[in-house]
């Protein structure tokens, strides 16, 4: 057995080609969500809280001492900081910043494209994840899985 989860994808390059995407689809058909500012301020709001989530579920994995990069092997189950909360906090960091971003840019287009990337982090991503590490961790992952949900 691999010692990775053999995700689809990295999620930052999923997330990442979706917003290119988003940009050329907007640069030949803008669908404005509003012409207010509102959108603006509210989109660089959920990016810096996205951010700083993201920023924070990291240096947790960090101390535990497991890898960020799904590439690479989990060597521990991490509960702590936004993990008592959320088993996926750096999914859900990277759904607010795709969010903040598309209100940013003021543009329906990243809502229907989040709406596409959405089945694929949970069926190429999450639910892989959770596969290797119910294989990798045994009881004390489906513990820590019966305790903490999934998203949110």
């Amino acid at each position: 057995m691999d010692d990775k989860p053999a995700v689809i994808m990295l999620p930052p390059a999923l997330y990442g080609i979706g917003l290119v995407a988003v940009l050329i689809l907007r640069w030949f058909w803008p669908l404005p969500i509003s012409e207010l500012s509102l959108p603006f301020w509210l989109g660089l709001s959920l990016l810096a809280f996205g951010g700083a989530l993201a920023l924070w579920g990291q240096k947790i994995m960090r101390a535990a001492g497991t890898n960020v990069n799904p590439s690479f092997p989990t060597t521990t189950i991490v509960a702590s900081g936004p993990f008592r909360i959320s088993r996926n906090p750096l999914y859900m960091a990277l759904n607010l910043v795709f969010l903040g971003l598309t209100l940013a840019i003021n543009s329906y287009w990243g809502l229907i494209v989040l709406v596409l990337l959405l089945p694929l982090m949970h069926y190429g991503v999450v639910l892989r994840e959770e596969r290797y590490l119910e294989r990798k961790f045994g009881e004390s992952y489906l513990h820590y899985k019966a305790r903490v949900r999934r998203y949110l």
